[in-house]
């Protein structure tokens, strides 16, 4: 599975997430067709405090717009449905926040409704989308400390209507550091919005590529950039998740079609254990074990299909003892021959267990009018005795 990794250290802006993107490959002919409308993209090659960097200048002038006149922009631009619609939810983002801070319904955006902010929005979600990340993790963001100067007046930093977009976020924030704005609006909804639509595992992974994006200023006491980097899920076999719920108000029908689904799902094993809850109430402990790349499908699935608030995530690792392989054994029943897979398990080369395959079992037992558990039995004993 690979996946991007923001790193907004030194904080955010929407020309450094476009810079950043475009520095690790994506397609900028996509990116200039899809802000045509609004903008003359110039792409350069930069460094701060000795780190090279691309920045980029939008060439735009200062307008004003409603969040109408932004969508109607979109919807005209040429770029994929998927890029027109992330932007609208990165602007939507910025609309309820404009909206709060102005306890209004009726706001005009001033930085961010300028066509150089729709020029960073509708072009990093084209950037992002022609990487075709699996998913995005966004790490800890600095905001800085401070105030700034906007066509409001004086403001603290970080700026209410940034502080607001990351108050529902999910995004972890650095208040402090260095001094000015380091994240604004733009770059708020931006991660925020990339987040929260691509969802990331926890854990390591090998790095591919990066880039780097550079803002507008360059101060002497921190680089002014944004890291990005393309990254491939570390996991392997030997990594799992195991996902946990409790449900108290479930028929035992709807308990075996959620083992049922999970498992047609991907998932490695499922499994549901009585419980004694709160106040006596019997119920079930709901058990997932996944690998990391499907727990947050898996997740949400469970959640679904149980109605549970929450899932519990226990990142395990799981210790292969056991060499296995798959042979396949022949027997005499009744007079015809069946075969059926017989799994064999061995340490050290010593093969302590060989059982036969439950559907195979059942399948010749259909056929030749025998149980399941006769049929299972002769196999196993045919796989001992053919060692």
């Amino acid at each position: 599975m690979q996946y991007l990794v923001f790193d907004p250290r030194f904080g955010a802006a929407g020309d450094m997430i476009l810079s950043a993107l475009l520095a690790l490959g994506a397609d900028r002919s996509a990116v200039s067709r899809a802000v045509s409308a609004v903008s003359n993209l110039t792409i350069e090659e930069t460094e701060r405090l000795g780190i090279p960097a691309l920045s980029l200048k939008t060439n735009t002038g200062k307008t004003h717009r409603t969040l109408e006149d932004i969508i109607q922009i979109i919807d005209a631009a040429d770029a994929s449905a998927e890029a027109k619609a992330l932007a609208k939810r990165v602007f939507n983002r910025i609309q309820k926040a404009e909206e709060t801070v102005h306890q209004s319904h009726h706001v005009h955006f001033h930085e961010v409704g300028a066509d150089d902010a729709i020029a960073d929005v509708l072009g990093s979600c084209t950037a992002l989308l022609s990487l075709q990340p699996e998913a995005v993790k966004v790490l800890p963001l600095s905001v800085g400390f401070g105030t700034l100067t906007c066509s409001h007046g004086v403001m603290p930093v970080p700026a209410p209507a940034t502080a607001e977009i990351l108050k529902d976020s999910g995004l972890e924030v650095l208040i402090g550091g260095f001094e000015g704005e380091l994240c604004t609006p733009t770059g708020a909804a931006l991660l925020s919005e990339f987040a929260a639509s691509y969802p990331a595992p926890e854990g390591a992974g090998k790095l591919l590529a990066l880039g780097r994006g550079a803002g507008s200023r360059n101060p002497q006491d921190h680089p002014n950039i944004l890291s990005v980097y393309r990254m491939e899920s570390g996991a392997d076999e030997h990594t799992i998740d195991v996902l946990e719920t409790n449900v108290d108000d479930i028929s035992g029908e709807i308990l075996a079609e959620t083992l049922s689904r999970l498992m047609d799902a991907g998932a490695r094993d499922a499994s549901i254990i009585p419980l004694i809850m709160k106040k006596g109430r019997a119920g079930h402990l709901v058990r997932v074990v996944c690998m990391p790349e499907d727990s947050v499908r898996l997740a949400k699935l469970l959640a679904r299909e149980t109605g549970s608030l929450g899932v519990r995530c226990q990142p395990m690792t799981k210790r292969f003892v056991a060499e296995r392989m798959s042979k396949t054994a022949t027997a005499v029943i009744n007079g015809r021959v069946y075969t059926a897979s017989v799994k064999h398990a061995s340490i050290d080369g010593e093969v302590y267990s060989r059982k036969a395959e439950f559907d195979d079992c059942k399948r010749i037992a259909d056929v030749a009018g025998v149980s399941v558990r006769d049929v299972k039995r002769i196999f196993e004993e045919e796989a001992w005795n053919c060692r």
